[in-house]
């Protein structure tokens, strides 16, 4: 099922600036807002396997293609090579989204578990990402609240090492044009249009697969 071809879309981080007036506040997620944020990202008259104002690759669309008959059901597996993300389903199929994933030794491979789920989140970077991208990250030390702009998006999965939170996401992204390529500090990005149909069908205790990118392959005899 999962393929190893390679495509490459470069692409920069998209940042908003920070809020005035609320230096030092908890972010927020104002639940009264949820609705007309989800209207705001998702285009009229969405069809996930067309809809494409995004100017996608059409493999990136979300699609039902076959799957393996010894993977489990519920599991997710990321093609960190071919930049796909397989939901495993109950009828020998998967649904297949297109993704990013993290630049450079930043990628991180391996088995989780989804141990929470959350409609759009607030995101505070890590103190790794301010030391290492300050200009970037520096001025939401304090966190960002929830929104079309934040880099979390519209959900998010949390992923986990046994019960330590490993700060790796799943998460839709409001940079859409970063889909296919390197371009974040560890997670992996959606569409957040693409992200909110998958949110549903995922339930909290199932595994997500991280599979090696391109340049974590090698060749073996």
């Amino acid at each position: 099922m999962l393929t190893r071809r390679h495509f490459t879309i470069s692409a920069a981080a998209l940042f908003s600036q920070p809020l005035a007036g609320i230096a030092n506040a908890a972010p927020t997620s104002k639940k009264s807002s949820w609705d007309a944020w989800d209207a705001q990202i998702t285009p009229v008259d969405f069809d996930p396997a067309t809809t494409n104002p995004w100017g996608l690759h059409r493999r990136f669309l979300p699609q039902r293609v076959d799957a393996r008959s010894n993977l489990k059901v519920g599991d997710i597996h990321v093609d960190a090579v071919a930049r796909y993300l397989y939901h495993i389903d109950g009828q020998g199929t998967a649904m297949r989204y297109g993704v990013a994933i993290a630049r450079g030794n930043l990628y991180e491979p391996g088995t989780f578990s989804i141990r929470r789920k959350a409609k759009w989140p607030t995101w505070t970077p890590t103190p790794a990402m301010i030391k290492r991208d300050p200009h970037l990250y520096e001025q939401h030390a304090e966190g960002m609240n929830a929104g079309p702009s934040n880099p979390l998006g519209s959900r998010a999965l949390y992923l986990y090492r046994g019960n330590r939170d490993s700060y790796l996401r799943i998460h839709g992204s409001p940079n859409p044009g970063s889909i296919g390529g390197r371009a974040s500090s560890g997670c992996v990005r959606m569409v957040m249009a693409h992200i909110n149909g998958l949110y549903e069908n995922v339930s909290t205790g199932v595994t997500a697969h991280l599979h090696p990118a391109e340049d974590q392959v090698t060749a073996s005899s």
